[in-house]
């Protein structure tokens, strides 16, 4: 999420983020001279939020995104690219190391860096390879514990595109491996990257069409599909950048009847914790009811509505049926909260830039604080969305917490002249929390007497 523009690099940004670079200005002989395109296009990713949200104010009348779904979906990328975070240490040591390994030692043709012609095959390759990471992520049950992440939103926009998954890695570099037979691995990073950033901007509802291209790119037409939980939209449209996988394969539907997104049974909750790791939790429940090791093991591996007796990926006879007037989870809370809200993220994203732009600087101990303390904050903000009983505790923790960071100065006001104003909104923050607790105290207390 971190990450500064170059001067004059804007007009180079924007192409990156529509896959509209040519293999001359992207094309690298090492992998440590590849440029971090996704962390270098966060200011890409506000920009054209900020323009969905005034578009779609214009367009309809209406923000297109809520506080809660919308913090939640980029909270959830946060935690996804968090650079301490245990899983993502190792899943980012596998995606590299394997690959590089597997070049090192296995490749069959060293295809030359430089040419056009591998800039070209390794963008079909990688694409390729990302239809069927995504394909096995909703056909194999506990890869969809970690994609689910992605679908959670009953909500459509582009803050939905950061609402990426903290354990996905873990499976998705093996579909990859392959290509390292042949291809440099810095060509990889390069596809590896802008595949992923195309993929930002087709989650919209306000593009309806674009003609002849929905014949062979993937578009916010044939993705609004793939987020459907219509029976009709179920384990469709799985492409990247290209949909001509999914006609291939037999895996495309076009929009037909009106979109409900989501997953088929919502979690309607905004914690962001459970978001990510509940369907774990469900998927081992669920094995612990069946009696055979198959069984067990099948729960895992087979379809997410796979059952004894019915076939690998199970079918839709359980699923609630879609009417097309389902109404998004959208819980009532005050504008002073909402406002409480937005004001404390904003400061944990301070908090979180500042880790991205000292992490090499910073002590492990201080690191690992920062790191839980944004999952802390995070964790918390999603009680109070969800209006949690203990939710006041956890805050008032919190906020004892955020105290003695600006204390020592590892927590920074959002400008540098609103030094004193955040003070004192901290404070007051953790006296109105400490007031609520105590009430809640006294309310158990009269209610045990």
């Amino acid at each position: 999420m971190a990450g500064a523009v170059e001067p004059g690099s804007v007009s180079r940004g924007i192409r990156t983020m529509f896959f509209m670079l040519t293999p001359n200005e992207s094309t690298f002989e090492k992998v440590e001279d590849v440029p971090q395109y996704v962390q270098q296009a966060t200011p890409f990713f506000v920009g054209l939020m900020v323009l969905e949200l005034l578009v779609g104010v214009l367009k309809t009348g209406g923000s297109v995104v809520t506080i809660s779904d919308g913090l939640t979906s980029i909270s959830a990328g946060m935690i996804s690219r968090l650079p301490l975070s245990f899983l993502r240490l190792l899943t980012r040591g596998c995606e590299l190391t394997a690959y590089i390994y597997m070049w090192d030692h296995y490749r069959l043709v060293e295809l030359p860096w430089e040419s056009a012609w591998t800039w070209w095959l390794t963008f079909l390759g990688v694409d390729f390879c990302y239809y069927w990471v995504h394909r096995f992520a909703h056909e194999v049950a506990f890869i969809w514990a970690a994609h689910q992440v992605h679908h959670s939103s009953e909500y459509y926009n582009l803050t939905t595109a950061l609402r990426q998954s903290l354990s996905q890695q873990f499976t998705s570099w093996i579909f990859y491996l392959p290509m390292a037979l042949a291809v440099p691995p810095s060509i990889f990073a390069v596809h590896i990257q802008l595949n992923l950033l195309y993929q930002f901007w087709i989650h919209t509802e306000l593009i309806r069409d674009l003609g002849p291209l929905e014949w062979v790119f993937n578009t916010p037409k044939h993705h609004r599909v793939h987020h459907g939980r219509n029976i009709y939209c179920l384990d469709k449209n799985y492409g990247g950048i290209l949909i001509i996988w999914d006609r291939l394969f037999g895996t495309f539907a076009p929009e037909t009847d009106k979109v409900v997104y989501g997953l088929v049974f919502p979690i309607k909750t905004f914690e962001i914790l459970n978001v990510q790791l509940h369907y774990y939790l469900y998927l081992w429940r669920r094995s612990t009811t069946y009696k055979t090791i198959s069984d067990k093991l099948s729960t895992f591996v087979k379809g997410p509505s796979w059952k004894p007796g019915k076939a690998r990926l199970g079918d839709h006879v359980d699923n609630p049926k879609v009417t097309g007037k389902e109404v998004p989870h959208d819980p009532s809370w005050s504008l002073p909260l909402q406002v409480y809200v937005v004001i404390h993220f904003l400061l944990v994203l301070r908090t979180y830039h500042e880790l991205f732009e000292n992490k090499m600087i910073l002590s492990q101990f201080i690191f690992l604080g920062m790191t839980i303390y944004i999952l802390l904050t995070l964790t918390s903000l999603g009680f109070i969305i969800d209006q949690r009983p203990t939710a006041a505790v956890l805050e008032m923790l919190r906020c004892v917490i955020m105290v003695t960071m600006q204390r020592y100065s590892y927590m920074k006001p959002l400008l540098p002249s609103l030094v004193v104003p955040t003070e004192a909104f901290v404070s007051l923050s953790l006296l109105y929390w400490a007031l609520q607790s105590f009430s809640q105290l006294l309310n158990i207390k009269k209610k045990a007497d």
